[in-house]
């Protein structure tokens, strides 16, 4: 209502010179979902809470550090001995965090589904139930996020509950949010493919049906990591020794003969270690020193537990692209840090079929390349046979203009339905996108060629709209899309000279 002069004086009027401006949404926040050591800050839970950090340090503040996956050791014919791990023990959340943050991750959310029971292990079951399945609902309420990571989902002992798991993964992303996409590991992607009923990429690409595709990125294989190193692991890993000491014994009889029994007595001392106890370091030590089964074992048990699924990993390469180029930017051709090589050895001959299968749902690989290293080779969603959303970069570019665009325009809200505000909704959005032309986001010579945006009576909107209060806004995108194939001709010419 306009100020009422009544009494005389000098009044002051301050009115805004500029318009009101959209700022972009952050795009690289992931949120991990999965299981921790344990999960509180100042006295109060944080299960299915989910919580923001910034840093591995806070991490272990609030959700404590790794699990201890326990292995078995018998004797092998061939190789002379062979581990296998507790499937109850074995839990991907930290490791997978530490990957992302040496891969250039920062800001994310965790959500803790549970503690490590090594009663369950890695278990799901829908919508509230207790496993990893529960946490999904939680993000409903926190729009920061714009990437889902479960990589515990590869634990899962039944194929089908990880395919149930990572479908409901594209729901939440693709129906309630639309705001974020999922990234994926391909179940047993640590298996090499056969082409065969059992094959492991038919096998993830059937079991994540067809809906949603265009909200989600699959990578394979698993990764040769270098997170665990080798001080981290001790005899506290191994959950039985009855098989193990005879082999221990056995090569201290070979190696020392006659004072073999002074090792074999170090060997006697092996126990597992429980909850709150620790290593005998001494022992320890000693057993590397003189016993190089245990320090082969012990090497074998590293290895196993660096092999990792992709999907922690790939989070922080796209934190890391966003922030050094942009996420208009294919988080492609880039290398991946902690990563010694990918578990499967993949050839272009092999990648032909993750890249343009027939179905559509599109794989991407991660290969190493000789002089170059571990490289992320594909860039491509799930939903491989679309014009529109083929590529992840277009998919999370929309997103960002989507949502800051939407917030920006909640101020809108409510404003009478006429053409001044017309005019400030048009002016807002056009420099917004303007701004993104000039980062590389959009693409085009001019900002006319690479974006448009309509509002208006007779233009977006009819009388009708008008009285129902509806107020439509028609926003037209060229956005920049990879050169994924670079075809170079060559041909002779005549002499000319």
């Amino acid at each position: 209502m306009a100020q009422v002069l009544a009494t005389p004086g000098v009044y002051i009027k301050e009115e805004s010179s500029f318009p009101s401006s959209a700022v972009q949404v952050a795009t690289a926040v992931p949120a991990f979902v999965g299981y921790t050591q344990m999960a509180i800050r100042d006295n109060k839970s944080l299960i299915n809470v989910p919580t923001r950090i910034t840093s591995l340090g806070e991490f272990l503040q609030f959700f404590g550090g790794a699990p201890a996956t326990k292995y078995g050791v018998s004797e092998d014919a061939e190789t002379g001995f062979k581990i296998e791990a507790d499937p109850k023990t074995k839990f991907n959340l930290y490791k997978s965090m530490r990957l992302f943050f040496s891969n250039g991750g920062s800001t994310c959310y965790i959500v803790s589904v549970g503690t490590y029971d090594y009663e369950k292990g890695v278990e799901y079951a829908p919508l509230n139930d207790p496993g990893a399945g529960a946490g999904i609902p939680t993000l409903l309420k926190f729009p920061e996020p714009t990437m889902l990571v479960i990589p515990d989902a590869v634990l899962l002992e039944d194929a089908n509950n990880c395919y149930q798991l990572q479908k409901d993964m594209l729901m939440h992303c693709g129906k309630d949010m639309k705001s974020r996409v999922a990234l994926l590991d391909v179940y047993n992607g640590d298996t090499a493919r056969n082409y065969a009923d059992d094959d492991v990429i038919n096998a993830s690409r059937e079991g994540v049906g067809m809906e949603f595709l265009q909200w989600s990125a699959m990578y394979y294989p698993f990764l040769n990591t270098t997170i665990v190193q080798s001080d981290e692991v001790s005899y506290a890993n191994i959950n039985d020794f009855a098989a193990m000491t005879p082999l221990l014994d056995a090569q201290a009889d070979a190696l020392y003969g006659d004072d073999a029994q002074v090792i074999k007595d170090e060997i006697a001392k092996l126990a597992p270690v429980g909850d709150g106890e620790t290593v005998d370091t001494s022992l320890h030590q000693t057993l590397l020193a003189k016993v190089p089964l245990y320090k082969a074992i012990l090497a074998e048990i590293t290895k196993d537990m660096n092999v990792l699924p992709p999907s922690g990993g790939m989070a922080g390469v796209i934190s890391m692209v966003d922030g050094e180029v942009g996420v208009f930017q294919s988080p492609a051709n880039v290398s991946m840090g902690s990563v010694v090589s990918p578990t499967v050895d993949l050839t272009s001959k092999d990648q032909e079929d993750l890249n343009l299968p027939l179905t559509g749902k599109a794989i991407n690989a991660i290969r190493s390349f000789p002089g170059k290293g571990v490289l992320v080779w594909g860039a491509r969603t799930m939903d491989g046979n679309s014009q529109d959303w083929r590529y992840i970069s277009v998919r999370r570019t929309v997103i960002m203009i989507e949502q800051s665009l939407k917030i920006a325009a909640e101020a809108y809200v409510f404003e009478p339905n006429v053409v001044n505000t017309w005019v400030a909704i048009k002016g807002m959005m056009t420099n917004f996108l303007k701004d993104q032309w000039k980062q590389g986001a959009l693409a085009g010579t001019t900002p006319e060629d690479a974006f448009s945006v309509d509002i208006g009576l007779g233009s977006t909107m009819t009388p009708t709209d008008i009285l129902d209060g509806i107020m439509n806004v028609t926003v037209k995108l060229a956005v920049t899309r990879p050169a994924e194939f670079i075809v170079i001709t060559f041909q002779q010419q005549m002499q000319k000279s």
